[in-house]
């Protein structure tokens, strides 16, 4: 039986203050992945928070990720489901892709906190890249644990964060507040793939990491 994945966008398109700039989802961290998964013979399909089409950060199209592989994906990001409306018990993995946008619409989703604490719960895997663990901020189990408190994890650094020189402009750093939750941050070097995997989780540094998560996932489905 083909193995199915919900992979999970952000629906924010700016970044809060004095910049003010355009942002969403970073498309190679959802393409990427996609790509690998439909390629494994996967089904897979796209939602965010408010459904419809989702934003894509420009600098994602301008570094070079607009190839016409990623063709596909750039359509489907154009119709996502709403997030609440997704059946998720019929997923066998969720994949939260990255971007600065996911740091303003994942965390405190309460939709995507219960997909996390059920899949955390059946021990079916949760995966994310760069921003996308940002969906793990202060989100809690049933029994009122932090999610990711004693796992191991990654997503991207502080010092990553300091190098875009958006840090100021963000709610929180990443790194810190997963951290705080009692996460076991494992940093790799910036900009460079790192991929840590800790019982249901898979999770990826940055956008280099977002094939490489994939196929972790895909190793552990087959």
């Amino acid at each position: 039986m083909s193995k199915s994945i919900l992979l999970i966008v952000t629906s924010h398109d700016r970044i809060s203050g004095d910049k003010d700039k355009p942002t969403g989802v970073w498309l190679s961290e959802a393409a990427e992945p996609y790509i690998a998964f439909q390629s494994a013979g996967f089904k897979v399909d796209i939602a965010s928070p408010k459904g419809g089409s989702v934003p894509v950060d420009p600098n994602s199209v301008e570094n070079g990720s607009n190839d016409e592989k990623f063709t596909e994906v750039t359509k489907l990001l154009q119709k996502t489901e709403r997030v609440k409306d997704v059946v998720y018990e019929g997923y066998d993995a969720i994949f939260l892709a990255g971007g600065h946008g996911a740091m303003y619409d994942f965390p405190g989703d309460p939709d995507i906190q219960n997909i996390m604490a059920y899949f955390k719960d059946q021990g079916r895997i949760v995966s994310a890249v760069c921003h996308g663990p940002a969906a793990f901020a202060d989100a809690k189990t049933k029994d009122g644990k932090y999610l990711v408190d004693g796992i191991k994890l990654t997503a991207f650094t502080n010092a990553e964060e300091d190098a875009t020189k958006l840090s100021e402009d963000m709610p929180f750093m990443l790194q810190t507040k997963l951290e705080e939750n009692g996460a076991g941050f494992v940093a790799g070097a910036a900009g460079e793939e790192n991929v840590v995997s800790s019982g249901s989780f898979v999770t990826g540094q940055n956008p280099a990491s977002a094939e490489a998560v994939a196929k972790a996932v895909i190793k552990r489905l087959q």
